[in-house]
């Protein structure tokens, strides 16, 4: 058997037989080829491995190699008509896509496959599959089910770092519980989260809850030991239940803002308090829906871009014609003309999104008034180092985790890919 790989623009190729690698040009590998009785040939095709495009972090023209699924080097280039250039996007918080929700004793590890392949498409190359608040059986059959999958196909645990989990452990008040449903909320339970962490293989990443149950902080600080980042979100804590969860070790906000009482005392709340926590690195929904521009100005402001993440919190309706669900994980649900995903019955209470980190990012400059390479660093190496992941910056050796894209038009509300390559492998647009 002779495997060849091709492994740079000068299309080398990586020639294998008999234990031994040879780096040959693809016309002399053609020559030598048939010189060896009963060999077979794969993969003799001339692939991408190098683009050119614009750095989003210094607007330099570059010409970026690859091998092995990794950056190989990284050189200045002339061409100035290319797109810009920037690490693949890395969202936090994903509950599932096109009619297909983690949350559903359904869920088989092809689905799983399915809907991890479909965020190609939008530019994203790692994302957190995130199960919400439900029974113990269908939380646990979820993380069982994308463990499994993560094993059997290769491309899905490349994309799938880990999990995270938003709830059960939330506030039972409307308004903060948003969408998740009231039967299954509940306290904290260490044996509960253990069991569901064995199931994960450890791979939970992200524990959102509500600090305000009687020894949340003990448990908060016994969950961010093991290296989880214990998140603070669908809270009605007051201010010293907000300042015991962070000395105890919570270090996040899930999308601040969201989950929330429609009305709240001026002062003090919850969300002074964490805007106000330096220790608190803030989750945005930017989707022009969840938070009006006004808001996501203010909150980037008081955080600091560097202490903002964007997440998407497509849920599994997403993608799915406008009417109504009815039997979805959080209830009945209705997905509006302009894509708003709201609780059936009303018009106030949001049960998700449904628009993908694109978005967020073309919004989050425009509301925000970041630049470019502050918007993208939210999307991607941000993130990417909340969850213990080595960031993409672009440097020899990161993974070759990209996107292309043009800036959006005034009437788009999205970066507009042009290319999305995952390993070394173009996979979107």
């Amino acid at each position: 058997m002779v495997l060849v790989q091709p492994v740079g623009r000068n299309k080398l190729a990586q020639f294998r037989h008999r234990g031994s690698a040879f780096a040959v040009g693809l016309p002399e590998l053609r020559k030598l080829v048939p010189a060896y009785a009963n060999v077979q040939v794969r993969n003799l095709v001339e692939l991408q491995m190098s683009i050119v495009g614009r750095r989003y972090d210094t607007g330099e023209v570059v010409r970026l190699e690859w091998l092995e699924g990794r950056i190989a080097s990284v050189t200045p280039a002339d061409d100035s008509d290319v797109p810009w250039l920037a690490p693949g996007l890395v969202d936090l918080q994903i509950n599932g896509f096109c009619g297909q929700e983690f949350n559903d004793l359904d869920l088989t590890i092809d689905k799983v496959r399915q809907v991890t392949l479909a965020f190609d498409e939008h530019g994203v190359t790692s994302y957190l599959p995130t199960m919400t608040t439900h029974s113990f059986e269908v939380i646990g059959h979820a993380m069982k089910t994308i463990v499994a999958s993560r094993r059997e196909y290769p491309d899905v645990a490349a994309r799938i770092p880990g999990f995270h989990l938003e709830g059960p452990y939330i506030s039972s008040e409307d308004g903060p519980r948003g969408a998740h449903p009231l039967e299954h909320c509940r306290p904290p339970c260490w044996d509960e989260f253990c069991r569901w962490q064995d199931a994960a293989e450890g791979l939970i990443r992200i524990l959102t809850l509500a600090p305000e149950y009687p020894g949340s902080a003990e448990f908060i600080g016994r969950v961010a030991q093991t290296g989880v980042v214990v998140a603070i979100g669908h809270t009605a804590a007051n201010s010293d239940q907000i300042r015991a969860a962070v000395d105890a070790g919570a270090s996040m906000s899930t999308h601040l803002g969201n989950g929330a009482h429609g009305q709240i005392r001026r002062h003090p709340n919850y969300l002074w308090d964490q805007l106000a926590d330096d220790r608190l690195i803030v989750s945005l929904i930017v989707d022009g829906h969840h938070l009006p521009p006004e808001v996501v100005k203010t909150f980037v402001r008081a955080k600091s871009p560097q202490r903002c993440v964007l997440v998407s919190d497509i849920v599994g309706m997403a993608g799915m014609p406008p009417g109504a669900y009815p039997n979805t994980s959080v209830g009945s649900i209705e997905i509006l003309i302009d894509g708003r995903i709201v609780v059936a019955g009303q018009r106030q209470l949001n049960a998700g999104a449904a628009l993908p980190l694109t978005v967020g990012v073309a919004k989050v400059i425009r509301f925000g008034e970041v630049s470019l390479f502050e918007a993208i660093q939210m999307a991607s190496s941000r993130p990417a180092e909340l969850i213990g992941e080595r960031p993409n910056l672009l440097r020899v050796g990161d993974p070759a985790d990209l996107i292309t894209f043009d800036l959006p038009g005034d009437d788009q509300d999205r970066i507009m890919l042009r290319s999305v390559i995952k390993s070394g492998e173009k996979v979107g647009v």
